[in-house]
């Protein structure tokens, strides 16, 4: 079974369903609510875990009864929790619309740790920008040894950082951040010559596209919920690479279980597991 190691952030996420997003001052009404773990790095740690991997989950969370919670939910889904403990856990309200688009505003949490503990074994990591010290740390760890070190290139991810990783792949946003320029395709030739890894963007309905590389497009779906797809799509892909797979092949297992959820309203419980992507 392949070992991740995954790096970041984990939330409770209060996710509220509505017709059509709020616009301006006032009260808004939504007609279904969810408690939900979520997160970058926790979404992908459950999404990999779901589809075959063994998880451990290097994250943060706050002493008390949110991060408790977070923690029970991380262990229900089969991904071993390994939290530092202290502060406020960090939290989200999230509103759905009916066509699956969200609006998410977060709590990034308040005096959390920032000393990681040691790592376990693994076949590939995978972090996001949220706890910077770790993601260092178990980034120079796969480098070290020679394995797939994913970052998720999300807004404000630092270049050193960036540096660190032997696969770096951006959100669109994430990408016209990092290098301030607006039209992809420039943006990604400017990322590729910066930073010394593979570097792509992912862009919903486009799938991904590589530098120097595959252009790898999403499966078409009717989307309905995609609240957690990308993240998924980030763990997916560490599984696969740390799998031994090839580049366009991970990309395109990924891009096939975050479709698989964009079709599913709902958190965790709803991610794909390994046989959905047969056939698929």
């Amino acid at each position: 079974m392949t070992r991740l190691l995954v790096c970041g952030i984990a939330v409770m996420d209060y996710v509220h369903r509505m017709d059509a997003l709020p616009e301006g001052e006032g009260k808004h009404r939504s007609h279904s609510f969810q408690r939900i773990g979520g997160g970058c790095a926790a979404n992908a740690a459950v999404g990999a875990a779901r589809l075959g991997a063994r998880v451990t989950l290097l994250s943060r969370a706050g002493q008390d009864g949110a991060g408790d919670e977070l923690a029970a939910l991380l262990d229900g889904q089969g991904v071993t929790p390994m939290l530092a403990r202290g502060g406020r856990t960090p939290l989200s309200s999230v509103m759905v619309d009916a066509s699956g688009e969200r609006m998410i505003v977060n709590f990034p949490g308040a005096h959390l740790p920032t000393e990681p503990p040691p790592l376990p074994d693994f076949d590939a990591v995978l972090a996001d920008c949220r706890w910077p010290e770790a993601a260092e740390t178990v980034l120079a760890a796969a480098r070290a040894a020679g394995r797939p070190g994913v970052l998720d290139g999300e807004k404000y991810t630092p270049a050193p950082l960036a540096a660190q990783a032997s696969h770096v792949v951006f959100s669109a946003p994430g990408l016209r951040d990092f290098t301030g320029i607006d039209a992809l395709d420039r943006a990604l030739a400017d990322a590729a010559a910066r930073l010394p890894g593979a570097v792509a963007y992912t862009d919903g309905p486009d799938g991904v596209r590589w530098a120097d590389g595959p252009h790898v497009p999403a499966r078409e779906v009717d989307a309905v919920d995609t609240l957690g797809a990308g993240d998924l799509w980030h763990g997916a892909f560490a599984l696969a690479l740390g799998r031994g797979e090839a580049l366009d092949a991970a990309s395109d297992f990924a891009n096939r279980a975050a479709a698989i959820k964009c079709t599913r309203a709902g958190g965790w419980e709803v991610y794909p597991v390994a046989r959905d992507l047969e056939g698929s």
